[in-house]
């Protein structure tokens, strides 16, 4: 899956405006499906436009540039149909606070601490995003996923709970070995 992708899903849901589709895609609902940024939403958006696949109209604002609200059209459904219904590619994970967790030996305690506590309230801050859609949704499938999301999340939270202590023990052990001798 890609961007254009993501912007079809997000718009045949609801009409939104490109920031709002950028809002969703980076910290929203949709940040977990689709490595996105900034620069490739609005690219995404204009080249859906021009194969008529989503269309584009202002609406005015009182001291403020007017707002293009982007919507879904019934191609831009076919289309957004069409590339669901492939089979997706394998999940990646990429997690820089895993490698400093797997080299906890030669890392300092404190700096080991705070990312193991930025790392929970990530995961916490998440948890109450997908709590939101829980109590706002009623769509059998979003809540399917959102549940998905939910138990993962608080397995994650839970073992940074359980087992904190136990890497930071092994906080510099290998930094003080070394200077020991």
């Amino acid at each position: 899956m890609n961007v254009r992708t993501l912007c079809l899903a997000i718009l045949n849901m609801q009409d939104a405006t490109g920031y709002e589709i950028k809002k969703q895609c980076i910290e929203g609902r949709f940040q977990h499906f689709v490595e996105t940024s900034f620069g490739s939403i609005y690219p995404a958006l204009a080249k859906l436009e021009s194969e008529k696949l989503v269309t584009c109209h202002t609406q005015a604002q009182d001291g403020k540039p007017d707002r293009k609200i982007y919507s879904i059209t019934d191609d831009g459904r076919i289309e957004f149909i069409k590339a669901i219904n492939v089979m997706p590619h394998p999940d990646k994970f990429k997690s820089e606070f895993l490698l400093l967790s797997m080299n906890a030996e030669i890392a300092s305690r404190e700096l080991l601490e705070a990312a193991i506590d930025a790392q929970f309230f990530q995961y916490q801050g998440d948890l109450e995003m997908i709590e939101g859609v829980l109590e706002e949704s009623d769509q059998p499938a979003l809540l399917w996923t959102a549940n998905y999301g939910k138990v993962t999340l608080e397995a994650k939270i839970n073992y940074l709970k359980n087992n904190k202590e136990q890497l930071l023990e092994l906080a510099g052990i290998s930094l003080t070995a070394q200077a020991a001798e």
